[in-house]
């Protein structure tokens, strides 16, 4: 038997319509259109501004998208792991919940939290479902409704999230394509410099925690950047020099897209020209697990089969890695 590789065979995405602008923002914040594109690269990004929908919306849009340009039946799908920072509600599964809604009535389903690099962890483990040889189809969402615990008074952090989600659909290859390695890590000398301080165990929700705007996503913006600049290149450099490439063979770089700097430091430690690097950064900002399926989606039609593509992502914990992927299919 040959041997079995998981490949993407499958792309999908959505983001909601309203766009929150940099201009937008200049009414609401101390704060200006230059002054944050010139720091992050973004200059709009979408929100859901339904209050009765969470990020299963999202994420049912995005799937749904998927299965309808890869004519996939649903109850053909073996699991959805769902990546997100932002579930619906505690305790019940967000990805349960879609994967009922698409119709995929024969898969289990789970969430994964691991912020930011939520989707690129969640690679790793749609890949080892695949290559084990137990399930054949197991679709990958990522998903974030970062607005709902974004503080838009607070000017570090509202100027940098969207709303959004992309999936992917992961298969069996056996012509060597697909998921080629992985290099992932985490720190727990993260834990304070990225995160929402209230609502878990440690601090649960009270009349306190609310007023005092707890629940609300907070982060130490120098201490994450210096962190996201030298682990996510660190780890990208680490993947190529491990699998004997240079920057010839790559053919595509997808980072994750926090902030415009931290994506150009890593395309340089790689010595990589602009041209080889996908951002739709300025269009979405910081979608959290969205980030790296929606590029996907905005340029499947740059891929080709067999092309080389690596993926690089940072996240609250910290978490981060770089992965190595064949390309699989050429867009019909």
């Amino acid at each position: 038997m040959n041997t079995i590789t998981a490949a993407i065979t499958a792309v999908g995405g959505y983001v909601p319509d309203f766009v929150l602008s940099n201009k937008v923002l200049e009414t609401m914040v101390d704060t200006n259109d230059e002054w944050i594109t010139t720091r992050t690269g973004i200059k709009e990004r979408r929100i859901l501004k339904d209050e009765d929908k969470g990020t299963s919306y999202l994420a049912i849009q995005a799937a749904q998208d998927l299965l309808a340009k890869s004519n996939v039946d649903p109850l053909d799908i073996d699991m959805v792991i769902m990546a997100t920072a932002t579930p619906d509600m505690p305790v019940a599964s967000t990805g349960v919940f879609v994967a009922t809604a698409i119709g995929a009535t024969n898969a289990f389903a789970y969430d994964l939290q691991a912020a930011c690099s939520s989707f690129l962890y969640g690679m790793s483990t749609a890949a080892a479902y695949i290559q084990s040889g137990r399930y054949k189809k197991v679709l990958l969402i990522g998903a974030d409704k970062m607005s709902s615990i974004v503080d838009y008074t607070d000017r570090s952090t509202c100027i940098i999230f969207g709303d959004g989600a992309g999936a992917v659909l992961f298969e069996p290859n056996y012509e060597g394509l697909g998921l080629q390695d992985e290099y992932l890590r985490s720190d727990g000398v993260g834990r304070d410099f990225l995160k929402i301080d209230a609502g878990g165990s440690l601090n649960p929700a009270s009349i306190e925690t609310i007023t005092q705007k707890r629940h609300n996503i907070i982060q130490d913006g120098k201490t994450v950047f210096k962190y996201a600049v030298t682990n996510m290149a660190d780890a990208s450099d680490l993947i190529l020099k491990r699998n004997n490439l240079t920057n010839e063979d790559v053919d595509w770089l997808v980072p994750h897209q926090a902030k415009r700097r931290i994506i150009d430091a890593t395309a340089s430690r790689m010595n990589l020209e602009e041209s080889k690097v996908l951002m739709n950064i300025e269009k979405y900002g910081n979608t959290t697990s969205a980030t790296l399926p929606l590029v996907l989606n905005d340029f499947e039609h740059l891929l080709k089969k067999g092309d080389s593509v690596i993926f690089a992502a940072f996240g609250g914990g910290f978490t981060w890695g770089s992965i190595y992927l064949k390309w699989a299919y050429d867009k019909k």
